[in-house]
């Protein structure tokens, strides 16, 4: 697909953290059962975007002409059932995806696969988070009109 829809169906289907809400949790005393609910409220689709840098601009004076844009895409509420059993989980939490367009401004994705991140830290609780985290970014690609199953077989 083009690249600027499927730019514009990922970050619809995985929406910046709203940092007011949980800021006030923190500051009104909340807990974490607060926190799990207000993950679900922000991400629709079990992931939301804490970052995104636009490429083309920042490559743009260089003379780059590919559109690009990288993400870190996640959920802390799922970052922490992996830190608990390992805190090095955290070096591939949030996800680190790019979006860039080809020659025919097509989108291109790319990312590495979860569970094999979180599955070379040798726990089988934190694996089995990242084989999790595999279906979900499957159903959030194809809540953006992607299929990518196979890519992720």
């Amino acid at each position: 697909m083009p690249y600027a829809q499927f730019v514009t169906a990922l970050e619809k289907a995985a929406p910046p953290l709203d940092t007011w809400a949980f800021e006030l949790i923190a500051e009104s005393g909340g807990t974490w059962d607060d926190v799990r609910a207000a993950m679900e409220d922000n991400a629709p689709h079990h992931l939301i975007r804490y970052w995104r840098l636009n490429g083309t601009q920042v490559l743009k004076l260089a003379g780059g002409t590919t559109r690009s844009m990288e993400y870190l895409i996640g959920n802390h509420v799922i970052a922490e059932s992996m830190f608990r059993h390992d805190p090095r989980a955290l070096l591939y939490a949030p996800l680190r995806m790019m979006v860039w367009s080809d020659e025919d401004d097509r989108a291109v994705f790319a990312m590495h696969r979860p569970s094999d991140e979180f599955g070379s830290l040798g726990n089988a609780d934190v694996t089995k988070v990242g084989e999790m985290l595999d279906r979900y970014v499957i159903a959030l690609l194809h809540e953006c009109g992607v299929s990518a199953e196979r890519d992720f077989a």
